[in-house]
């Protein structure tokens, strides 16, 4: 795995995502995971983001309601991709207000709060559309996978 991989976010950035991540999926039947690579540059980021989405077997969750937050920080990409049943309920223009809020968090420097305030805004959307069921079990690792897949 490469430096800027590795080094994208610190430990302490990395502890308070994860915890996001945690804090949002306890009210919802959702899942949310972060995939941080150096992608190659010839794929733009949202069709990367549908293939690691895939290959982390995101698409399988019992009720299709995944989100994947990825980047790309070699090519400084970032795309946000949501399994077909979050997909179908969220209000228009959900996805591209998510991405416009990371974008902005990314440029001035705010990686971290950038990405725990994007978790926890689709944990909002999870707990209404999908809340927390008590036979949930967490289907996918809440922690932050890296490199190419």
């Amino acid at each position: 795995m490469s430096d800027i991989v590795r080094d994208f976010l610190s430990p302490e950035g990395e502890r308070s995502v994860i915890e996001a991540i945690r804090r949002a999926e306890l009210n919802t039947s959702g899942e949310i995971r972060v995939h941080i690579e150096a992608g190659d540059g010839l794929l733009p980021p949202l069709v990367r983001a549908s293939r690691v989405f895939e290959t982390l077997g995101m698409h399988a969750t019992r009720e299709g309601n995944a989100v994947l937050l990825y980047i790309d920080v070699a090519h400084h990409g970032f795309a946000v991709w949501g399994g077909r049943g979050i997909d179908a309920v969220v209000p228009e223009g959900f996805w591209n207000d998510t991405y416009m809020l990371i974008r902005d968090r990314f440029r001035s420097g705010r990686v971290a709060e950038g990405l725990v305030e994007v978790i926890e805004q689709i944990g909002a959307q999870l707990k209404e559309y999908f809340p927390y069921r008590s036979d949930d079990v967490n289907e996918l690792s809440d922690e932050i996978s890296r490199g190419n897949v």
